[in-house]
């Protein structure tokens, strides 16, 4: 083993074990530069110079060129991406829309998308399309409808920004307008309007239920004479003679066998008992 002395008469080792050491450490460099690991729910694609390979990487490790390659990520998990757009409605009223869109990216063909779009692919296709697919369904609609008809809207915008992302590979997933907002005049004209129409609808619904109550006293009324009318068609002369005789027969049951004196009808009743001794 060669030995080097210092001025300080101190000897140092030089030599193999130097050369083993860098030699040692360039295979490591090597080896740690041979090895790339895509991440799940990603694809890789090879880049060897700043050219794209067309070979579909899954998630895993894989084996690269040292140096001279590398391996770029595409995630193709579902992604949102917001948006704020302004518009006007078919009734010229400014709304201003917030926009959430879920997507993906067809990992099939990642290498197109990347190669002929890059990475900010959200930037430079989505967040466009968005605004553009909203201001042109915005106007189709009165400011009221966007309102009342947000899942048509909705529905409407989903499929046109699918047709359009599906030119550079990308899968709309869902897509949800989170709010619409619009001048505070506007506001007030549709609080003003609920607010009409809510009285309207209580003085409607009072006229109903006058109307229900009259009718259903002209039910009753018409249900009572009936009955008074059957009751006047089953009333005869044998049943007032009947009646009669019932009252009679209660009344003798009652009489304690003496007869009054004085009665308060059109004919007294005469004591025959006193007249009988006044005559003897």
């Amino acid at each position: 083993m060669k030995t080097e002395t210092t001025r300080n008469g101190m000897i140092k080792p030089v030599g193999n074990f130097v050369k083993a050491g860098i030699i040692i450490l360039l295979l490591v460099i090597v080896a740690w530069n041979s090895f790339a690991t895509v991440q799940y729910g990603h694809v890789g694609l090879y880049k060897t110079f700043g050219k794209l390979n067309d070979d579909i990487l899954d998630p895993g490790i894989h084996l690269k060129i040292p140096f001279m390659q590398s391996v770029i990520q595409v995630n193709t998990q579902v992604t949102k991406a917001e948006t704020d757009t302004s518009a006007s409605s078919k009734d010229l009223q400014p709304v201003s829309t917030h926009v959430a869109v879920n997507y993906s990216v067809n990992k099939t063909a990642a290498f197109h998308l990347m190669n002929n779009i890059g990475g900010s692919y959200d930037n430079v296709i989505i967040g466009p399309a968005i605004q553009e697919i909203v201001k042109e369904v915005t106007a189709k609609y009165p400011a009221e409808d966007l309102i009342a008809k947000r899942d048509v809207v909705a529905t409407e915008v989903s499929d046109l920004l699918t047709k359009r992302l599906a030119k550079y590979d990308l899968i709309v997933n869902d897509i949800n307008i989170v709010n619409f907002k619009f001048s505070d005049a506007f506001n007030q004209s549709i609080e003003a309007k609920q607010v009409a129409q809510q009285q309207a609808l209580k003085a409607e619904n009072d006229l109903k239920r006058v109307e229900i109550e009259a009718k259903q006293k002209v039910a009753q009324a018409q249900a009572e004479a009936e009955s008074l009318k059957l009751k006047k068609q089953e009333v005869t002369q044998e049943l007032v003679q009947l009646k009669q005789i019932e009252v009679q027969e209660k009344a003798l049951e009652k009489w304690d066998g003496h007869l009054p004196t004085v009665t308060g009808g059109a004919t007294p009743f005469i004591d025959l008992n006193s007249l009988s001794s006044n005559q003897k």
